[in-house]
C-alpha cells in the first residue's frame, strides 16, 4: 500500500520537523510512505477566506487522481482509538486499495470541491491543534498503528 500525506504549507518548527523525519523513518520498514506539500498562499491579508479554500483546493485537486481512497484529516470526521485505526488500515488492504491520501488543509479547513472529493474524514482528537502539529500526530498514529498490525510493543494496551 502507498499512502500519502498531502499537506498545506511547510513545516515550520525544527522540533516538528525532527519528530515527523523519526516517524517517516520508521515508517519505511512497513509502507511506501510520501509527504507532498503545497505551497502557502502569499499575501492572503485582503483575501476573503472562501477565495484560500479554493485556491488551496485547486493544487489540492491536482494530487488527487493518483489516490483511490482520500482522507479528510477534520476536527468534525470520525474518531479512532490506536488499535481501531490501525483494523482501518487493515480494511483497506484487505479491499485492495492501493493508493491511500491523507489531506491536512491550511489554516482555514477546506473547501467545499474538497469535501465532495473525500471518502471520509478524520479526527485526531476532539481538541484543537495548529495544522502544523496535526502532521506530527498523524505520523506517529501511523506509525504506531503498523507496528499495532505486526503486533510488535510500541503499542501498549
Amino acid at each position: 500500500m502507498n499512502i500519502t500525506l498531502l499537506l498545506v504549507g511547510k513545516t515550520e518548527e525544527e522540533y516538528l520537523k525532527e519528530g515527523i523525519t523519526i516517524f517517516e523513518n520508521r515508517l519505511k520498514h512497513y509502507i511506501n510512505f510520501k509527504t507532498i506539500v503545497i505551497p502557502s498562499l502569499k499575501n492572503t491579508k485582503n483575501i476573503p477566506v472562501d477565495e484560500q479554500k479554493n485556491k488551496e483546493a485547486e493544487e489540492m485537486l491536482k494530487h488527487f487522481s493518483k489516490a483511490e481512497f482520500i482522507v479528510l484529516l477534520d476536527e468534525k470526521g470520525k474518531e479512532f482509538r490506536s488499535t481501531d485505526f490501525s483494523s482501518f488500515f487493515q480494511k483497506q488492504m484487505n479491499t485492495g486499495i492501493k493508493n491511500l491520501m491523507f489531506v491536512v488543509g491550511g489554516p482555514f479547513g477546506f473547501s467545499n470541491k474538497i469535501y465532495e472529493k473525500a471518502s471520509m474524514k478524520l479526527s485526531l482528537s476532539q481538541m484543537t491543534f495548529s495544522h502544523q502539529m496535526i502532521r506530527l500526530l498523524f505520523t506517529e498514529q501511523l506509525y504506531r498503528a503498523f507496528t499495532i498490525l505486526k503486533n510488535e510493543p510500541y503499542h501498549n494496551e
